[in-house]
């Protein structure tokens, strides 16, 4: 998706202390054998801030560091990719009845670790249609008795996030210039493992182990195929999807500057997206995001945010943000930097 004046007027991010992997590995909650492998070193706990208070305070940052009007506000567009509060309730209500107000369209974006990809869009969509400004934020505490963030699943470690873009059609120091999400629905399997349907885990208790799921699908698609096919699939999707907002926002790969990718292992990102791409490590940030882990749909803004306040990224630098979550989906957007950024005038 090509988007047409749309700019990254603020952003804002909660980001709670980080506990170190050596913190960890002592307490036994993380394997020792895995610290030189993956070499992750910790991951932010918010210990219990609830999710949406999170999210509050990330939005709050964003309109606070550059002075936007919440009454402008015409869409709040709220992911998030575990569990939020009570059942039955929706966390973006909290901040419409703390922050924005009743008038304002706001929904809850299910699309997992990916969902600031497809809040982006949905709020660019938006401002297409004669919308002034759109909130967008993402937030997640795994620290519960059903997720073990220490294992969540193979090559990364959860942390807890916040963050909050202010996407408006007024001239702001980032522009959007593409974002598009693509899915490779034969790998539905791969996140789902062999657990039934119904009902659902947490109305049971089951914590979610991404570890044993991803097991159970390899071990189906042993002789079938199924499962090689699948990662091939999603190696050529993956390409497919940079391709296309590269074009889609008139540049090249060598026109990237950085690159923010899931907050994952060194082998992994290394592996699966820089490699991939033919393109160093020195671009990625992995290097910020192993110290923080594995933040749910907030990894790439939160990235962009170090990125721009440690002036890694300045006025004509372009970031390829590029993600990947349950579906599986697979996306990517393109950033540029017009001007820094005023909260660091």
């Amino acid at each position: 998706m090509r988007t047409s004046d749309v700019y990254v007027k603020g952003l804002g991010v909660y980001l709670p202390p980080v506990v170190g992997i050596e913190t960890a590995v002592a307490q036994g909650l993380y394997p020792a054998e895995e610290v030189e492998l993956h070499q992750l070193a910790g991951a932010a706990v918010a210990g219990d801030v609830p999710a949406p208070e999170m999210a509050l305070q990330a939005a709050q940052q964003a309109f606070k560091r550059t002075g936007h009007n919440a009454d402008d506000v015409d869409v709040l567009l709220y992911a998030d990719s575990w569990h939020q509060g009570p059942d039955g309730w929706q966390p973006q209500y909290h901040l419409q009845r703390h922050l924005l107000g009743g008038d304002v369209l706001a929904v809850e974006v299910r699309l997992g670790c990916n969902g600031m990809f497809g809040a982006l869009e949905l709020g660019a969509g938006y401002l297409s249609g004669g919308a002034r400004s759109a909130l967008l934020v993402a937030s997640d505490n795994f620290g519960t008795p059903m997720m073990d963030r220490w294992r969540m699943g193979p090559g990364y470690v959860a942390g807890d996030a916040a963050s909050a873009v202010i996407l408006s059609t007024e001239p702001g120091f980032a522009r959007l210039l593409s974002v598009r999400s693509v899915a490779v629905p034969e790998a539905e399997r791969m996140h789902r493992g062999d657990e039934p349907l119904f009902p659902p885990g947490p109305t049971v208790g089951r914590p979610l182990d991404f570890v044993s799921r991803n097991a159970a699908f390899k071990k189906r698609a042993v002789g079938s195929g199924e499962g090689t096919g699948a990662l091939i699939r999603i190696h050529q999707q993956t390409l497919s999807v940079v391709q296309r907002v590269l074009d889609e926002a008139g540049i090249g790969l060598g026109d990237v500057t950085r690159v923010a990718y899931m907050n994952y292992s060194r082998e992994i990102v290394e592996q699966r997206c820089m490699a991939a791409l033919g393109l160093g490590m020195s671009r990625s940030t992995w290097e910020f995001g192993r110290t923080v882990g594995h933040l749910g749909a907030s990894d790439q803004i939160v990235s962009l945010d170090h990125l721009v306040s440690a002036g890694e990224l300045g006025p004509g630098d372009h970031l390829l943000m590029l993600g990947v979550g349950p579906g599986v989906t697979l996306s990517a957007a393109v950033v540029q930097i017009v001007h820094p950024a005023p909260w660091l005038a």
